[in-house]
Order: C-alpha cells, then structure tokens, then sequence
C-alpha cells in the first residue's frame, strides 16, 4: 500500500466564509509535503480550488432569528446530511468557517469522530453571548481569529486560539488598475463614482438595496456627474441586476474586477460585514448600513454589548466609518453621508488615514493570513496524532518527520508503512476516501435527503 495524502473536509456558508475557505485551500496545498484533497461545503471560489460542494452552499446562507424559522427544516436536512459525509469520508481534520448557527451544530455532531475539530472566524463572543466560548472549548480543537484581540477571550475558556489575520485586509496580486476600470465602463476619470454594496444575503438585498436605490435618487440632484458601480455574490446578483437603478451601474463581476471597482470608487455604500476590509483595503471611504427584521433586532439588541458594528470600527477602537444601524438606515441618511464623503476631501482624508491604521493591525506582518491558517490546521493534525501515536503499542514504528507537527506528514494506513511514495502525484488527487462518496455527493446510508 502506498502512502495516502490527506483529507481536509471544509463547511463554508457564506461567500466571505467561501473566499476564506479558497485562501485555506491553496494554503494548505503550498504547505504540505504530500498532496491534500478536499471535500465538504462551499461556493464557487473553494469549487475552483477543486471542492465539489455537497450542495448549493446558498442553502446556509442565512442570518436573523426570524428569518432562519422559514428555512429551518431545509437547515436540519443539511446539517444532517453534511455530518454523515463528514463521518463516512473519515477526514484528517474538520475545518468549520464561520456560519457559527450551522457550524457549531455540526461540530456537536462530529465531536469523538477522531478528527481534530478547527474553526475558522472565531465567533463575536466579546459582543455578544460570551457563554459561546465555553461552549466551543467542549467542542473545537483549535479557533482561528481574523481580529487581533480576540484570542484572549477563548484562552479563558480553555481553548486554544490563533489570530491569523484577516485575509481581506492583505490582497493577493498585483494592485488593481482603477483608471483601467473606469475607462473599460466608459466612467470619466474626474467623475464622483459611487459604489452601492448592498450585501451578499437575499434577506439583506431585500431590506437595503431599496434604501441605498432611494439615496442615490437624492444624491443625483446634489453630486453632478454621479456614477455607479455594484458588485454582487451569485446567489443575489439577479435581485441586484434586475433592481430599478435611477443611473445605470457598472456592474463587477469577479474578484479581479471588484477589486478594481473598489480602488476606483470615490466612496461607498455597504452592508457591514466582510466587504468593509475590502473597501479598507482599497482605501475607499464608505458608509456601513445594516437592517434585519425588527423582531430579530428587538431580541438580539439587549444581549449586545458593543455600540460599534464596522469591522474597521471594531479593530480601532472608535467610528471613523459612519455607521447607520437598523432605524437610522434611511435614505435621507445614507444620502447625506455619501454626499459628504464625495464632496468634502478632509472628510475623506481622515477616513483614508483611519482605514490605513485599521489594515495595518489586521495584516500582523509575516506569513499571509491564508498560510498562517494553513499553519495552524497542520499544527492541530500533528497534535491529534502525536496524541494517537501515544496510545497505539506500535507507534514508535512511525519515524518524525516535518510539517504536521511532532509526527510523520503523511498518513500511513494499514500495512505496507515503509512503501516509498510515488515521486510526482496529481495536483488534485482523488482522495480514496472520497470514493465512499456518491457522485452527487450523498454518503452511503447517510438517510439524509436534500
């Protein structure tokens, strides 16, 4: 028997958890000595990694107590049917990425399986419900922070956290052309342009593409020369297409592209969440609106113990990004923030500088974000055998070697342990405990139905 690679099984549930997951994967690939193969949930970005998703990860992709209740049986359906793939392929490690509300279930679930347990995005515990950090430590091996002052909030709980940096805040590539950008659509170079971000959910489509639609209407009477730029996820960029623009967008399709309309927008209008690093590290000035459903909002807001939501906001410490949070997310608002943003050049000034600081706390200097993840998934893979190795009689047979940790890189299974491996292998190998899989991605006897 030859060696065997190892197997990563990844769960992402929303497009920023999709782009981390991508990042994770190619990471992984650049630091392991032996070749990895995938399988798990995720979106376009992990499928051109060479993930085949289990199912349309747009299936997890949502946020809000009231909003999840319509969806809630089609969710249990998933969890139960991603835990059994998760069992019959027997992975060397279980990456979680974010989705806490889907992904902590899972972890329930697959706690004992044998496979070191990561998650990716540590939880909010600092705003809201702290008791989730405990909960974690009865669950997780190992959280991987984006925020640099949040691992403290895990190691008292007794579990192990990493901050590995934000990957959003350090793009990989060369910079984007933004006069390129806007001579590809047609955009004068000295004309204000405006980019209109209004989420990667449907629910958050629904409640602030109408609001930012209505200030660019007020904004076209105040900003001469007003264009438009929107860049949406595939799981709403119909919604956002269709929608009844007063000024015909250009419309980014694709990282390179969004990057790039980034880097050319004079401001911007987003939903909070991800896309802030983005804008931030474009250095495009912006203004973070959010809205759920009031029910939800009413709920959730006296368990909250932050008054910031803006990630930027959050990792300085004070709003240098204006923030415009449920009823204070009126078009008249949102205008007159935009406009203040496209007009006067000390307001953008100020926001430009507060954004550089903010990028810089995130990067942390060294290795990438994505690699020190990858880092981090391999240390908990060598630290699961190195504790197996303990308990099996004939571990001293398996010989230290580099980069899983303390023990062999490569999996050896049943015999054949000094078996040479092959000396050139796939990029993308079939993994042989993929094959327990059905094509369409149901395990065998998983009694779980799409």
């Amino acid at each position: 028997m030859t060696r065997r690679g190892l197997l990563v099984f990844l769960v992402a549930g929303e497009p920023s958890g999709d782009a981390l997951g991508a990042g994770l994967m190619a990471a992984l690939r650049r630091a392991a000595p032996g070749p990895v193969a995938f399988a798990g949930v995720g979106g376009e970005r992990m499928g051109a990694e060479g993930l085949e998703s289990l199912f349309p990860m747009s299936d997890l992709s949502v946020m809000g107590l009231v909003e999840v209740l319509p969806r809630a049986r089609r969710l249990l359906r998933r969890l139960r049917r991603t835990a059994a793939a998760a069992r019959e392929s027997r992975p060397d490690a279980v990456v979680t990425i974010d989705s806490p509300g889907f992904n902590l279930r899972l972890a329930r679930r697959l706690r004992g399986s044998g496979a070191p347990l990561v998650h990716y995005v540590a939880p909010s515990v600092w705003a809201w419900r702290p008791g989730r950090a405990r909960a974690m430590a009865a669950l997780y091996d190992r959280v991987l922070a984006l925020l640099p002052f949040e691992p403290p909030f895990f190691a008292r709980a007794g579990l192990k956290c990493v901050h590995v940096g934000h990957p959003a805040a350090e793009p990989e590539g060369p910079p984007p052309d933004a006069a390129a950008f806007r001579a590809r659509h047609g955009i004068p170079p000295e004309a204000p342009l405006l980019a209109v971000l209004p989420g990667s959910r449907g629910g958050e489509v629904r409640r602030l593409l109408p609001i930012h639609l209505a200030a660019v209407r007020l904004l076209r009477a105040r900003v001469p020369g007003l264009r438009l730029v929107a860049a949406a996820t595939p799981a709403v960029a119909d919604a956002v297409t269709a929608a009844a623009w007063p000024l015909p967008p250009a419309f980014a399709g694709g990282a390179e592209e969004r990057r790039a309309a980034f880097a050319a927008a004079d401001a911007a209008i987003a939903a909070s969440g991800t896309v802030t690093l983005e804008l931030a590290a474009a250095r495009t000035p912006m203004i973070v609106c959010y809205r759920v459903a009031p029910a939800t909002y009413a709920a959730l807001r006296p368990l909250v113990k932050v008054d910031r939501y803006a990630l930027p906001n959050l990792v300085l410490g004070r709003r240098a990004v204006p923030e415009l949070i449920q009823s204070r997310c009126t078009p008249k608002a949102v205008a007159r923030e935009a406009e203040r943003l496209l007009v006067d050049s000390a307001a953008r000034t100020a926001q430009i500088a507060a954004l550089a600081r903010a990028v810089a706390a995130l990067r942390g200097g060294g290795e990438s974000p994505s690699d020190r993840a990858a880092r981090a998934v391999l240390d908990a893979i060598g630290e699961r055998r190195d504790v197996g190795r303990r308990r099996v009689p004939d571990a001293a047979h398996h010989a230290p070697g580099e980069g899983y940790g303390r023990i062999d890189p490569v999996l050896h299974r049943g015999a054949g342990h000094d078996a040479p491996a092959p000396e050139r292998l796939p990029r993308r190998p079939v993994h042989p405990r993929l094959r327990r899989l059905r094509p369409g991605g149901e395990p065998h006897g998983a009694g779980a139905h799409a």
